[in-house]
């Protein structure tokens, strides 16, 4: 850390020359999210100011809500900084028609980056194993029987999921839909295959699924994969998926269901307001038409409360639920499971012809560690860390993008949305980044109609870092070159 400078200044303004000297340092990085500032009376020496005026700066930054006080510790930055860069923009669409879309190529290469630790990781949405309790879970593995491994290794698992995993997950999910019980629950390999599993419950080849714009990659696969058409809906920053647009595409399409993320949505990261989660599985209800919920990152939120599920509202079995451990526990044990309401028998009959059941040991390992109790304690300091990481991403993306760009301010999840002048092409950009060694995520591919062109998405998964900082300044140089017009 380094000092603070000071001018002197007629004493009425010496508090506010004070708050913007520091705000500047931490605008440049000097102090990052989460740092504790020099104390009162550090200050006070260092300065030759009142600790009054020290004081009053520290009450001011407060007010910006740069900084926070904790009580009987000091002053620290605060570990999520909003309106560092104004919000993106979405245009907005009218008369949304249903596309094939093919995204294959560019996604493929981004999770095989995944695997390769010389790559800095902007583009794969995956929290870092440094943040992943691995010492418990392999703690956890360790206590179990030779016979009981026995058991876990050589017989398969009941096709519903392990029965003590969905009496934890029962639990767990007793706030966010009323009389969840074991047996509504169906484990899978992840919630990628939870959501193919359910889109094959309420549809088939040449049905419309409408979805967000944008949205995640992976749902314009699956889609495509199925021979489904995608209706891209336009959608806010801040609250989600147009409504009114929904209503009208409803009634003016044949739109089988709809697949959407409420919370920490992949690639904006808002989440929608739980009054409109209520309007919107209202108007499905009314509809009949089923939806299915992708809740991967609910629990990865960054304020006291955990937002409501679309499940939470649902009154007549229309809502198909999915999440998985992968953004929370352990990516590599593909642990996940799908709530499907009145689907659910179809949903267990598809688990059962694809793949019969999932795998039994990692099931087990999941469930005794939920037993435990280790899950909250472990999930309030991962919350604190993505929290931070972000507004170090934020900040760092301020200091090194050009001027005009602009960035989402998430309140939960691991990602960032940015928007960047017309002039820059995210999938050039993408190519140029990689000869870089870096790997983020175009915007493009995350539209069915090819839009976004100028947009990427940079995950937070990581913990901050001298790497990480070089990393998004580099591709920020790479950003400023390919803004300037073409040499003739």
């Amino acid at each position: 850390m380094g000092t603070v400078s000071f001018l002197k200044e007629k004493p009425n303004f010496q508090y506010l020359r004070l708050a913007n000297e520091i705000e500047s340092k931490i605008m440049e990085g000097e102090y990052a999210a989460g740092d504790k500032l020099p104390s009162l009376r550090k200050l006070h020496k260092q300065l030759r100011l009142s600790i009054s005026t020290v004081y009053q700066a520290y009450i001011e930054l407060e007010r910006r809500g740069i900084v926070e006080a904790r009580t009987k510790s000091g002053f620290y930055v605060r570990p999520f900084l909003y309106n560092v860069l104004p919000s993106p923009k979405l245009e907005k669409q009218k008369n949304a028609t249903p596309k094939r879309v093919s995204v294959n190529a560019v996604a493929n290469a981004i999770v095989e980056a995944m695997s390769d630790s010389d790559i800095l990781q902007l583009g794969g949405a995956v929290p870092s194993s440094e943040l992943l309790p691995f010492k418990q879970l392999s703690r956890t593995l360790k206590s179990v029987s030779s016979q009981e491994m026995k058991s876990l290794m050589l017989t398969y698992e009941h096709p519903s999921g392990n029965p003590e995993l969905r009496r934890q997950i029962a639990k767990r999910t007793l706030g966010l839909s009323e009389k969840i019980t074991a047996d509504e629950i169906i484990t899978t390999n992840g919630c990628i295959e939870a959501i193919s599993l359910c889109l094959r419950a309420v549809g088939k080849a040449g049905d419309t699924i409408a979805v967000e714009s944008p949205t995640y990659h992976g749902f314009l696969q699956l889609i495509e994969d199925l021979g489904m058409y995608a209706l891209g809906l336009p959608t806010d920053l801040t609250s989600g998926v147009d409504l009114n647009c929904l209503e009208k595409a409803l009634d003016r399409n044949t739109v089988r269901a709809c697949l959407f993320n409420p919370n920490f949505q992949n690639p904006l990261g808002f989440a929608m307001p739980d009054e409109k989660k209520q309007k919107l599985v209202a108007l499905l209800n009314h509809k009949d038409i089923p939806v299915i919920e992708d809740d991967l990152c609910g629990d990865l939120h960054f304020g006291e409360k955990r937002p409501a599920t679309l499940k939470s509202f649902d009154k007549k079995g229309l809502v198909l639920y999915c999440a998985s451990f992968s953004k929370t526990l352990a990516p590599g044990l593909r642990v996940g499971w799908t709530m499907p309401g009145r689907y659910t028998d179809a949903v267990r009959r598809l688990k059962l012809n694809t793949c019969l059941a999932s795998a039994k040991l990692n099931q087990a390992v999941i469930a005794n560690f939920l037993k435990s109790g280790s899950h909250d304690r472990h999930l309030r300091r991962l919350r604190n860390a993505l929290k931070n990481q972000m507004s170090n991403t934020a900040l760092a993306i301020a200091r090194y993008f050009p001027k005009g760009t602009k960035i989402t301010s998430p309140k939960g999840g691991l990602l960032l949305w940015v928007q960047l002048d017309e002039a820059v092409d995210s999938l050039a950009l993408y190519q140029e980044a990689r000869k870089q060694r870096i790997s983020i995520l175009p915007g493009v591919i995350c539209s069915s109609l090819g839009k976004y062109k100028n947009c990427i998405r940079l995950s937070c998964g990581h913990p901050w870092s001298e790497k990480l900082e070089k990393g998004i300044m580099t591709l920020g140089q790479i950003i400023s070159e390919s803004e300037k017009p073409p040499k003739t």
